[in-house]
């Protein structure tokens, strides 16, 4: 035990030896900036110190006060040898122990747990106070009491010094330190179940489970986003839901509710009442935007608003006579009036049919003009027949029916509206007719005829407006056809497109295009023949080829409104109104035949074969060719070579025949050689009077040239 006292006094001598070497080495400037940190370091120890030798004063009594440190040290070490030899397990005894593992290594293993949480608490205790180091201890602060008068008769009025002391403690507290009073061992099984419950793991209640209060939390004060208007609705704080809890208490004593419910009310709790509220504005909102349960919409609302107000008047206004209450609220539904209508036609008087129904309705300013309207349109599809551009229709658009020639088209991909024919099968086109302007969206139906009673369906084609526009542009396609005069490689002249100079002159630059598929330009007009051009091609053409323009024209649309005029025929004329007819049933009514265009035929294609000319080799070529590729000559046999070659002898029956004809053969040849000598002098005299002719032209071309330039002569020499 001697020996190990020594050697553990010998150890600390050499650590407080080797401390205060390495304090000596730090440089002078460094010991003036941590003077106040070592000093408080210092303080701390010697604190510890006095505190142990205390708490080894107190339990040993036999010992004297006057021990020193080095007898203190001794008996700490003393104490841990006895609890090593009291506590070791396996061990037969304490030289055994010693011998066989060495004192340092029982000593640096026993109590290893409770040292380093000692040692723990001791770097918590022992850190330094950052007020401190920072800015240093203030001690000109005047803690006096007296009070400072001024002139003897006012007191300049101060803190007290309760509170003073009271924020210089809080503001001299670290909250950088975490002083610990009472170390716990959280090993003991009481400690671990008094803290079990406070995870989310632990067991809670039924009111005070985390996941029940989040989601309560999330119902109540959660925020919500309406989809619809995009608002953000934020959850209100305590003060506003206190201020609504006050207003809710306020209307609820207005409205004069029962007794009971109000009772129910009081006895309510205020949170109990905040989610009472919470689950009314959450039905409001699902019945006035998710109508789910088949509540009431905000159509139903309005309606029932507008059915109170209408029961509202009628009890206000029940006593009331009929003069007085239509000056309060107009004329009701179901009353009986009198219009008067100025500037009607007579007709309409005379022919007046009670018992003919009559719709009266009115216009805006603005539809009181006539213009174009562009309209979506779609054939009917039980209507038998399709329909045809400018053929008469009757429209009912809002409160008139009118008759006017539509102009069916569709619009391309490139924004062009190419007229149309026909309307398409069981598809939309676009309708432009002349006609009152309406606004956009007003549905429309169309009718060929109103008169009579039609067998099947008679409405013909359904739609509504979509455009209102001044313009018209609206192109039909054009096809134009030419054919080459003279070619000279990648030129050609082209007569037959067109009839003028002007026409070419329209469309120059225009893209043309063969049969074969060659494409060019038109360039420029020549002088003849009248309506020819020239055009360059990409390729050389032929003289069989057929030059074709594809081009666009705008279409003019007659403009063109008729409204329909029943009420003004005589009674029993009402529904036999006719107006304009088509085509069709004017030849139906007059028997004219469709006039037939023999080029629109189909005809049957005749192409002739094509006879190519018979290979001809060159000799020279032949020559240098080889036997087998030479080509070899077959000579025909002429038939009746040898009856050539017998005499015949001719009856003088046929020599007098023969005779004959030979002399008429004669008559006729020479007779041809006369004509063709005669035709060669006339035209030899005509050419003379041609050139005589232009020999003339030319001196009057070459007098009024040289006039011209005599007078043009005298303009530019005249002085400005």
């Amino acid at each position: 035990m001697e020996k190990q006292l020594e050697k553990e006094k010998n150890k600390r001598k050499r650590k407080l030896n080797v401390n205060q070497d390495e304090l000596r080495t730090f440089s002078k400037k460094k010991m003036r900036k941590g003077k106040d940190k070592i000093k408080s370091v210092k303080d701390n120890r010697s604190k510890e110190e006095h505190k142990k030798i205390n708490i080894t004063k107190a339990e040993e009594e036999d010992e004297d006060d006057t021990d020193s440190e080095d007898d203190i040290e001794d008996r700490e070490i003393k104490e841990g040898i006895e609890a090593e030899e009291i506590d070791g397990e396996g061990m037969d005894s304490e030289e055994g122990s010693l011998n066989e593992f060495g004192t340092g290594h029982l000593r640096w293993k026993d109590d290893m747990v409770q040292r380093a949480a000692d040692a723990f608490l001791q770097r918590q205790k022992d850190t330094p106070n950052l007020r401190k180091l920072v800015y240093g201890v203030d001690d000109t602060e005047n803690d006096s009491d007296d009070e400072e008068e001024l002139g003897g008769l006012f007191t300049v009025s101060r803190k007290s010094t309760d509170e003073k002391k009271q924020r210089k403690g809080m503001n001299d507290f670290d909250s950088s330190v975490f002083p610990v009073d009472v170390v716990r061992d959280w090993t003991n099984e009481e400690l671990k179940e008094m803290i079990a419950d406070c995870f989310v793991t632990g067991k809670w209640s039924a009111d005070e489970d985390a996941k029940t209060l989040l989601d309560q939390d999330d119902e109540v004060y959660g925020d919500f986003e309406d989809l619809e208007t995009g608002i953000i609705h934020k959850a209100k704080t305590t003060e506003d839901d206190d201020d609504d809890d006050e207003e809710e208490e306020n209307d609820d004593g207005d409205d004069k509710k029962e007794d009971g419910e109000e009772d129910q009310k009081k006895e309510m709790t205020k949170r109990e009442k905040f989610l009472e509220k919470k689950r009314k504005l959450k039905e409001a909102f699902d019945a006035a935007y998710d109508n789910a349960d088949g509540g009431s919409s905000y159509y139903d609302d309005l309606k029932q608003q507008m059915n109170q107000q209408a029961e509202l008047n009628r009890k206000e206004f029940e006593d009331m006579d009929d003069d007085i209450r239509t000056q309060y609220e107009g004329f009701r539904p179901g009353m009986y009036v009198r219009v008067e209508v100025a500037n009607m036609p007579c007709e309409f008087v005379n022919n007046f049919d009670p018992a003919y129904p009559m719709v009266i309705g009115g216009l805006l300013s603005s539809e009181e003009n006539i213009g174009y309207v562009q309209m979506r349109i779609k054939k009917h599809r039980w209507y038998p027949k399709i329909l045809k551009t400018r053929d008469p229709l009757i429209f009912s658009l809002g409160w008139r029916r009118f008759q006017t020639i539509p102009l069916f088209s569709i619009e391309d991909h490139n924004g062009r509206r190419r007229l149309l024919k026909y309307t398409p099968e069981h598809m939309h086109c676009m309708a432009t007719i002349w006609g009152p302007i309406t606004p956009q969206g007003t549905g429309f139906l169309a009718l060929q005829t109103v008169a009579g009673r039609m067998p099947g369906f008679r409405i013909a084609a359904t739609g509504a407006v979509t455009d209102i526009d001044k313009s018209l542009h609206i192109v039909k396609k054009l096809k134009l056809i030419g054919t080459p005069i003279k070619i000279h490689k990648n030129t050609a002249f082209i007569k037959g497109m067109f009839n003028t100079t002007l026409e070419v002159a329209r469309f120059e630059g225009a893209s043309v295009k063969t049969v074969s598929g060659i494409r060019g330009q038109i360039k420029k007009a020549i002088k003849t023949p009248e309506g020819a051009f020239r055009a360059s091609f990409e390729d050389k053409i032929l003289k069989s080829d057929i030059v074709f323009l594809r081009g666009w024209i705008p279409v003019f649309m007659p403009k063109f409104y008729n409204p329909v005029q029943t009420l003004l025929l005589p009674k029993g004329e009402k529904d036999n109104w006719t107006g304009m007819r088509t085509v069709g049933q004017l030849r139906k009514d007059n028997n004219v035949a469709v006039p037939l265009n023999k080029d629109s035929l189909y005809k049957p294609i005749e192409r002739k074969p094509k006879v190519f000319r018979e290979l001809r080799i060159p000799r020279e070529l032949q020559r240098a060719l080889p036997f087998k590729d030479k080509p070899q000559e077959k000579f025909k046999r002429k038939k009746n070579a040898i009856s050539r070659m017998r005499a015949v002898v001719r009856e003088p029956e046929e020599r007098q025949a023969a005779a004959l004809v030979h002399q008429m053969t004669t008559l006729y040849n020479e007779r041809k050689r006369q004509e063709r000598s005669r035709m060669a002098a006339r035209v030899e005299e005509h050419k003379k009077k041609m050139s005589v002719l232009e020999e003339k032209k030319d001196e009057r071309q070459k007098k009024a040239k040289r006039e011209i330039y005599k007078l043009l002569g005298k303009m530019k020499k005249k002085p400005k």
